[in-house]
This record gives structure tokens, sequence and C-alpha cells, in this order.
């Protein structure tokens, strides 16, 4: 099988399409908000510019997403796989955010579940990078067990490298604890 990046991934709550340039303006009306970014490693993308930079870099990565609810039909956030090694048969997920009205609801154990079924038939264990300052998203990720392995400096193209936590779940693991 060929690994793609970027297939259509989908529930009967949300689809995660592949991202599209066009798809700028509809997303940054929800990246605007500041309550998203305030965790973040780099908390100023909801500033236009830096959101331009952020955006770019997840065209360019040929692995982003937006997130959409079936549901409404609008865009809810987005994320990306990024970072394949086939040396150690890995892959980051991450970049992730969400529109504050779905904090709390579950929707991010669904995208990851979603994720985590597909590139598990590919990869033999995914990475998160999560900033030390993020405990929204590390509590998050301890809902799918992944679990802290290192404490990492990411650079972000074109803003400044933040420290970050590195979390792991084997496809091993994932198969056993998959809900």
């Amino acid at each position: 099988m060929q690994l793609n990046l970027q297939p259509i991934l989908e529930n009967e709550n949300l689809a995660l399409i592949p991202l599209e340039s066009n798809d700028f303006s509809s997303l940054y009306r929800i990246a605007s908000d500041p309550n998203i970014w305030t965790q973040h490693p780099n908390n100023d993308r909801w500033k236009m510019e830096k959101f331009d930079i952020f955006f770019s870099n997840a065209i360019q990565s040929g692995g982003a997403f937006k997130i959409m609810d079936n549901l409404s039909g609008k865009i809810i956030g987005s994320t990306r796989f990024y970072n394949y090694r086939e040396s150690d048969n890995s892959i980051f997920i991450g970049y992730t955010f969400y529109a504050v009205e779905y904090w709390g609801t579950g929707t991010n154990k669904l995208v990851k579940q979603m994720m985590l079924d597909y590139i598990f038939q590919y990869v033999d264990i995914v990475f998160f990078h999560i900033g030390v300052n993020n405990t929204r998203s590390q509590i998050a990720i301890s809902k799918i067990y992944a679990e802290k392995i290192a404490e990492e400096e990411v650079y972000y193209a074109g803003e400044a490298s933040r420290l970050n936590f590195v979390y792991a779940i084997s496809r091993e693991r994932w198969m056993n604890i998959r809900l």
C-alpha cells in the first residue's frame, strides 16, 4: 500500500479533508480567536501575519487537513501528519487546533482515532509534539494513551523554536487499547 498523507478520513460526525489554499479565510475565522492559542508554543498565531505563516507551512507540508463538522458543514479546525521517517517507520501528528466551542466535546479524541486508525496501516509509531505549557493538549493526548518520552526543542518554520514534550504511541499499543 502507498502512504497517502492526505486521504479523506470520515466518521458520522467529522471529516478530515485535505487542506487547500482557498481554505485560508474560512480557517482564519476560527484561528483569529486568541483563546485558541493561549497554551500553544507560539501563542500569537491568532494574528493574521502569524497565521499566514502557519497556514503556508501547513499547505507545504503535504499532510494538512481541515476538520469539518458533518452536521453543520463548517470547518472547525485543522491538524496534520508531518515528519514521516521511513528509517524508523514513524510519523508525527500535530499542529492541531479547534474552534473553542468544540473543546471538551470529544472532538479531539475522534479526530485522533481516525488519524491513528488510518496511519497505523503504514507506520509502527506515531509521535506528538506538545508545548511544555500546553496542559490542555497534554491532558487530551493522555486520553488516547500516548506516553511522554522526551523533551525537544522544536523549530517552527518562520516562527521561534520552542521547548516541547514528545509523546508516542506504538501500533501495538494502539491496537491493544483501541476503543
